[in-house]
C-alpha cells in the first residue's frame, strides 16, 4: 500500500472525528490513526439531489450547460449530483432528462458523478406551484411510463392529492425511484396515505424541500410536515440557506428526522454569479443579498452550495461536524441507496472534500482522483 496516494488530517467519520491517514486508489483502502496529523478536515464527498443550476447554466438548457453546472458545484464538494428539471411543456421536460442521461453516458471530465435526474415537476399542485411555472399536469400512466422508458430519473416530485397520483406511486416505486412528496396541497391524513402506498409497494419515501411550497404546522391541522417527521420511513430536503427555513426550524427537524434529513441547494442558474437579474424556468427573477425571488416577492429557489449548508448547518444549526457531514453526505447517500459513498470507511469510494479549519473547500477528489 505504500504507493497509494494518501491525504492526512482530521477525518470526519460518522460519530467522531479522527486525526490520522487515509489511504485509497479508486477505493479507501485504510484508515488509520495519526496524532500528528495537519489541522484540515477530511469529509466524505457531498450529494446533492436536488439542484436546478449554476454558474449562468440550468438543466433545462441541455447537455453543455449540465456539465457546466455540475462542475460549478463539484468546487463546492459536491461529488455526486442529480440535475433537476423545473416545470416547463411535457416536450422541454423530457428533452431535459434526455440531456441528463447523455452527459451521465459520456461522464463529465474531471467531473461528479451525474447519479441521475431529479424530476421536479410537472407532477406537481397547481395550486402550490412557488416558483415553478404553471404548467403542471397530473401523473397520467402513459407519462410516467415515458419518464421511466429514459432510464434516467432517481428522484420525481409529486403531489399526492393529484388525480392518477396513487397508482403514479406504485409504478415509481416498483421502478426504484425515490418518491419526494411536494409542492401539494395535501393534509396530513393524505401525506399518512401517500406514504403507506409507496412503502407497500416497496419504495422510498423522500420530500421537497421540507416546509415549502407545503402547508405550515398548526395546532389543529398538523399538515403534510409533521407526517413527514414523525415517520420513520421518511427521508426528507431541506434547503439551508437561513431564508427558506428558520435555524431553529431546522433543529427541530434534525432532532426528530436523524439520519433522515439531507440538505439540498436546489440552486437556480444564478448561483455564483453576482447578484442582478437572472431566469428561472422562463420567469425573471432578482437576486438581491444572496435571494432569490419573483417579481411578486415569492422565493424562487436558491444561490446556495452544499459547503455553505454544512456550514450553516456548523454555524446557526448547532451541530457537530459529524453530523453536519451526514446530512450533506451519509443521509443522501442511504436516501438514494448508494452503499458505494457517503461515509468514510474501508471500501468506500475515494470521494473526498478537504476543508479547512474555517471549512472553506481546498481540495476535492473523486474516485481517488484529485479534481479541484
Amino acid at each position: 500500500m505504500s504507493s497509494l496516494p494518501v491525504l492526512e488530517g482530521r477525518i470526519v467519520l460518522p460519530r467522531r472525528i479522527m486525526s490520522g491517514r487515509i489511504v485509497f486508489d479508486g477505493q479507501i483502502r485504510e484508515i488509520a490513526s495519526r496524532p500528528e496529523a495537519p489541522r484540515h478536515y477530511i469529509l466524505p464527498g457531498f450529494i446533492d439531489c436536488h439542484v436546478h443550476g449554476g454558474d449562468g447554466a440550468d438543466t433545462m438548457d441541455g447537455a453543455a450547460a449540465i456539465g457546466r453546472l455540475s462542475r460549478f458545484h463539484l468546487a463546492h464538494g459536491t461529488t455526486t449530483i442529480l440535475p433537476t428539471t423545473i416545470t416547463r411543456p411535457w416536450s422541454d421536460v423530457m428533452d431535459a432528462l434526455r440531456a441528463v442521461a447523455e452527459v451521465r453516458r459520456a461522464g463529465v471530465p474531471d467531473g461528479p458523478d451525474i447519479h441521475g435526474a431529479h424530476l421536479e415537476g410537472p407532477f406537481v399542485s397547481p395550486h402550490k406551484l412557488g416558483a415553478q411555472p404553471p404548467f403542471a399536469v397530473a401523473p397520467h400512466p402513459d407519462l410516467v411510463r415515458e419518464v421511466l422508458e429514459t432510464g434516467i430519473v432517481r428522484v420525481v416530485t409529486l403531489a399526492p392529492e393529484l388525480e392518477h397520483a396513487e397508482r403514479a406511486m406504485r409504478i415509481f416505486a416498483g421502478a426504484g425511484v425515490r418518491v419526494s412528496l411536494g409542492h401539494m396541497t395535501a393534509d396530513y391524513a393524505q401525506t399518512e396515505q401517500a406514504i403507506c402506498t409507496i412503502c407497500a409497494a416497496g419504495g422510498t419515501v423522500g420530500a421537497t424541500h421540507l416546509f415549502n411550497a407545503m402547508a405550515p404546522i398548526e395546532g389543529r391541522r398538523p399538515g403534510p410536515a409533521t407526517s413527514l417527521m414523525c415517520s420513520d420511513a421518511a427521508y426528507a430536503e431541506m434547503i439551508l440557506d437561513t431564508h427558506h427555513v428558520h435555524p431553529a426550524t431546522f433543529r427541530m427537524a434534525a432532532r426528530l428526522m436523524e439520519g433522515r434529513l439531507l440538505l439540498v441547494t436546489d440552486a437556480m442558474r444564478g448561483t455564483g454569479l453576482p447578484d442582478g437579474p437572472s431566469q428561472l424556468g422562463g420567469q425573471d427573477v432578482m437576486i438581491r443579498d444572496g435571494v432569490v425571488r419573483l417579481p411578486g416577492g415569492s422565493l424562487a429557489g436558491s444561490v446556495l452550495t452544499l459547503d455553505v449548508a454544512l456550514r450553516n448547518a456548523v454555524e446557526s444549526g448547532g451541530v457537530a461536524l459529524p453530523r453536519a457531514a451526514d446530512l450533506v453526505s451519509g443521509a443522501p447517500a442511504r436516501y438514494l441507496g448508494l452503499h458505494d459513498r457517503g461515509v468514510l470507511a474501508v471500501g468506500r469510494r475515494a470521494d473526498f472534500v478537504v476543508m479547512d479549519e474555517q471549512l472553506r473547500v481546498r481540495q476535492v477528489w473523486v474516485a481517488g482522483r484529485q479534481v479541484c
